[in-house]
C-alpha cells in the first residue's frame, strides 16, 4: 500500500480529492494545522484514526512523519445512502463484517460484481480497505462495483432494513441451510470476518441467519470462496424466478 507521511503532503492529497484508505495521527499531536487536516479529512469522509507514536511510526517505515500518515486507496468508497439511492428495487448487497484480509475483500467483491450485486458495504474500523492489495484480488472487480464506508454497521443495517431489504447472515451454527433460504427480492448478504464470523450485534440485526452445508473434519469454509457459495445460490433462485415469470 502506498502512505503519504507529513502534514503537507497528506493535506494536498485531500485538497486535490485523491482517494484515501485512512489517516493516522500520532496520539498527543495538536495544533492548527493538524486540526485543519482531520476537519478536512472528515469533510471529505476520510476516516481518521489516532495511535500511539510507536504504530505511527511503523506504518510510516521512517521517523520524518510529523506525526501524520495517510495510506492511499485504490478508490474512494461511497456512503451508504449514495448506495440505496443507486439500488434497484430487487438489488442483492453484501454487508462485510470485520474481513481483514485485502485479499478476500478483493475476491468478495469479483464474486459480488460476477453476481450482480448493486454494491458492498465495508465497515470503517478493524477492516480491509480499498488498498493495491484488494483491487488486483478483485482483478478490475472494484472499478464497477459501488462500494460504502459506514462507521456503525449495525446501524447501516438498521438503514438497510428501513430501505426494504432482508438480511442474512452467514453463520456456520445456524440450522438453516443457505439453499433453503429465500434470497430473491431485496437481500443484504451478511458475511463475518476471518475466524471470528459476525459480531454478536452484527449477527442479533440478522433477519435470518443460514449455513453453508459441509462434511468431512474442516467444517468451515475461507469467507471468500463461502460468499461465492451464497451469492451463486442467490444468482440461481432469481433466474429460476424470472424463469417462471414467463
Amino acid at each position: 500500500m502506498e502512505r503519504l507521511t507529513g502534514i503537507h503532503a497528506v493535506r494536498e492529497a485531500l485538497a486535490t480529492g485523491r482517494a484515501l484508505e485512512r489517516i493516522v495521527v500520532a496520539r498527543g499531536r495538536h495544533g492548527e494545522r493538524v486540526e485543519e487536516l482531520v476537519r478536512l479529512a472528515r469533510e471529505a469522509g476520510v476516516p481518521v484514526r489516532f495511535e500511539d507514536r510507536v504504530q505511527v511510526d511503523r506504518l510510516a517505515g521512517r521517523e520524518e512523519h510529523q506525526g501524520v500518515v495517510a495510506v492511499a486507496a485504490a478508490k474512494r468508497a461511497g456512503t451508504l445512502e449514495e448506495l440505496i439511492a443507486q439500488a434497484g428495487p430487487d438489488a442483492l448487497v453484501v454487508l462485510l463484517d470485520g474481513i481483514e484480509d485485502p485479499r478476500n475483500l478483493g475476491a468478495i467483491a469479483r464474486s459480488a460484481l460476477a453476481a450482480g450485486a448493486a454494491g458492498v458495504v465495508l465497515a470503517e474500523r478493524r477492516a480491509a480497505g480499498l488498498t493495491d492489495t484488494a483491487s488486483r484480488a478483485a482483478a478490475g472487480a472494484l472499478e464497477h462495483l459501488p462500494v460504502a464506508r459506514v462507521g456503525n454497521m449495525p446501524r447501516a443495517m438498521q438503514e438497510l432494513k428501513e430501505a426494504g431489504w432482508w438480511l442474512v447472515g452467514l453463520d456456520e451454527r445456524a440450522e438453516k441451510a443457505h439453499t433453503e433460504q429465500d434470497l430473491t427480492g431485496k437481500i443484504a448478504l451478511v458475511m463475518g470476518g476471518e475466524g471470528k464470523g459476525l459480531h454478536e450485534l452484527v449477527r442479533k440485526r440478522c433477519d435470518f441467519l443460514v449455513a453453508i452445508p459441509t462434511v468431512g473434519p474442516v467444517r468451515s469454509l475461507n469467507v471468500s470462496v463461502a460468499a461465492g457459495v451464497v451469492l451463486f445460490e442467490a444468482v440461481r433462485q432469481r433466474q429460476a424466478k424470472n424463469t417462471q415469470r414467463r
